[in-house]
């Protein structure tokens, strides 16, 4: 991440690394599968750029957990386990915004077998799967208005 950027970002020096920390246990690397961990440098610097529009609420959870850079390994896991069972919403915000960010990596993407480009506008195959799953929505009364 640029000096501008690391200047001017929401997220103060220790909330970041905080969450540097947070993402490599939720995702640490695989020299198994050949991916990096989302706390990859480049990961990273994309999650940075995608939190700024929910930093507080990124924030607050990161507070929730309290400190964990003097923490060894074991100690940081166990923070995080307690924090996801005390806070399951604020965690879902951290679970969301690493998994997106991680996920759209391109050595991520090549890793599972994917073309490393966005779904459009060439799209995805999708199996046909059983549509009579959706007959239960169907059956429901509509819950809209029609427009004028």
């Amino acid at each position: 991440m640029t000096d501008q950027i690391a200047k001017d970002h929401p997220l103060s020096p220790d909330a970041r690394e905080q969450l540097r920390i947070v993402a490599g246990i939720m995702i640490p690397a695989s020299e198994e599968f050949g991916v990096p961990g989302a706390d990859d440098e480049h990961i990273f610097g994309d999650m940075l750029r995608t939190l700024v529009p929910i930093a507080a609420m990124v924030s607050a959870a990161l507070a929730a957990i309290g400190p964990l850079e003097p923490l060894d390994q074991a100690a940081r896991c166990a923070a995080c386990e307690r924090f996801q069972a005390s806070a399951p919403t604020m965690a879902a915000v951290l679970v969301a915004l690493v998994a997106q960010c991680y996920y759209r990596d391109a050595r991520v993407m090549r890793a599972l077998g994917m073309e490393p480009r966005p779904p459009f506008p060439k799209g995805f195959e999708v199996e046909q799967g059983d549509w009579s799953l959706l007959d239960r929505v169907r059956a429901r009364p509509k819950l809209y208005r029609d427009a004028p």
